[in-house]
């Protein structure tokens, strides 16, 4: 044979062994991956005209739907909650695909799922599923109106499993123009909500992060019994400023007057800013663990907790080890490097709640076939182990105290012990944010609760936690401890 023609041969040999092996590369080996990509239009087109089941509430109530259009893309979802549960369900659409609930949970919607029955298709019923959230209509709801129309957000979980019982932000927006077929409308739908000043396609609760400011005061209290650099008892100065050493500035209490001369709880009820502001110095690198723990990463490394929604969440960051001194008095009164998200500042009243232990935060609690008959469960698990037993103790005896005679009394519940920390938290593009955290009842705790009301609300600059968020968490922890 020529020895020209036997390369060829070679060569063309060669060509289809790489051929195979690269077919079935992508039919096998990454034929999950390419079925499962956000951007395989046959995989969207596919679902969008199938049956999709309900997003239902725990109350069973129809947050999310399809309906039958008859045209050329069959199916269309419809949100009769509108904007109340849009941050949560998300929603389908034909140029912009799935978002939310509709997006991690596709797979059970559409009951590609392989717990469904195959009898459904034999029988010709819908083999779809339907997710069931752990939010009430009632408690979200509730969410919403104790906000009263001003930008921000509340989130309640149950410290025992980490399910949410419920999660608003506002402004929120109505998924339902986003869904329609007749794609100039939906492209005029998405214009006018991304172009909106204010927001209202961020989901704030767990996508955007905030200076806690003093409700972080409980994360450096817990590092600092855990690393035993401070006891309940320990005494402190009476000042009005700590200097930051290696600095000409230092860090003054809310007001500008002076506080401390008592125990570390009396400066806990005062929210003493000087007091924190040593801790955190002293503490130093020792503080990282701890902030770790309760699920406060790095700019470098966010830590974000584990959410059954796409886009998940927002990871929330603080000093690094290698941080310079005074960085660390700051992070001790929730500022300088300190950004959570409200749903990280609810999962450390939840962790304080449940011992020190974090629980993994779902928006599901369930998975039910078109019968209605439940096929998987969201089962609680650990998320962080934040603190102690015994310093998750100590902290719940001064969050009930502070809302016995502290900073949070106007969380007080008639019958229910309230544990609860305020803040207020110094924003560079305005007025101070408004914060409280809490949980209840504090012998048993059945909710944990964030509250954030963005720049100050309906008050502005005089807003602090106190008078301004700890109502609403109080309105919020009634409505769900009555259900």
């Amino acid at each position: 044979m020529n020895t020209a023609i036997r390369r060829v041969g070679y060569a063309i040999t060669v060509l289809i062994i790489v051929l195979v092996g690269q077919i079935t590369y992508l039919q096998v080996v990454d034929a999950n991956h390419l079925a499962n990509d956000p951007n395989n239009i046959r995989r969207f087109l596919r679902d969008i005209n199938r049956p999709r089941g309900e997003i239902l509430t725990a109350d069973d109530q129809v947050v999310a739907r399809s309906i039958d259009t008859g045209g050329e893309i069959r199916y269309q979802r419809v949100y009769p909650q509108a904007d109340l549960f849009a941050q949560i369900s998300g929603y389908q659409s034909v140029l912009d695909g799935n978002t939310g609930v509709e997006a991690s949970y596709n797979a059970a919607l559409t009951g590609r799922d392989t717990e469904f029955k195959f009898e459904n298709i034999v029988q010709g019923k819908p083999n779809t599923g339907n997710v069931v959230l752990a939010q009430s209509l009632p408690a979200q709801t509730a969410a919403r109106d104790a906000l009263q129309g001003q930008k921000g957000s509340v989130v309640a979980i149950d410290p025992r499993t980490g399910a949410i019982l419920a999660m608003y932000s506002n402004p929120s927006f109505d998924p339902n123009p986003l869904t329609n077929h007749d794609t100039a409308k939906a492209n005029l739908a998405f214009f006018l909500l991304n172009n909106d000043t204010a927001k209202p396609a961020l989901a704030r609760s767990y996508r955007e992060r905030f200076p806690p400011g003093s409700t972080f005061k409980v994360v450096t209290t817990a590092a600092a019994l855990d690393t035993g650099i401070a006891t309940p008892d320990t005494t402190f100065p009476y000042s009005a400023r700590f200097p930051l050493p290696g600095t000409t500035t230092g860090i003054g209490n809310f007001g500008g007057g002076s506080c401390g001369g008592g125990t570390l709880v009396q400066s806990f009820l005062e929210s003493c800013n000087v007091t924190f502001a040593k801790l955190g110095y002293d503490l130093g690198p020792n503080f990282v663990p701890t902030m770790n723990n309760c699920g406060v990463g790095s700019a470098t490394a966010p830590i974000a907790p584990p959410l059954d929604l796409d886009p998940g969440a927002a990871g929330s960051i603080g000093p690094a080890a290698d941080a310079e001194p005074p960085r660390f008095a700051l992070a001790g009164i929730g500022q300088g490097d300190v950004f959570v998200t409200p749903l990280e500042m609810a999962l450390v009243a939840a962790g304080i709640a449940n011992g020190g232990v974090i629980m993994q935060p779902h928006v599901a609690q369930s998975v039910t076939d078109s019968d209605g008959k439940v096929v998987d469960e969201i089962k609680p698990h650990e998320w962080k182990r934040c603190m102690t037993p015994a310093t998750a103790s100590a902290l719940t005896d001064m969050m009930v105290k502070n809302v016995e005679g502290g900073t949070g009394t106007r969380a007080q519940i008639n019958g229910v012990a309230v544990a609860g920390k305020t803040g207020t938290a110094q924003n560079e593009l305005g007025a101070p944010h408004a914060w409280f955290i809490a949980f209840a009842p504090a012998d048993n705790p059945r909710v944990a609760v964030s509250v954030l009301v963005e720049n100050g609300g309906i008050v502005g600059d005089a807003a602090t936690g106190g008078d301004l968020a700890a109502p609403i968490a109080k309105q919020v922890l009634e409505a769900l401890l009555n259900q």
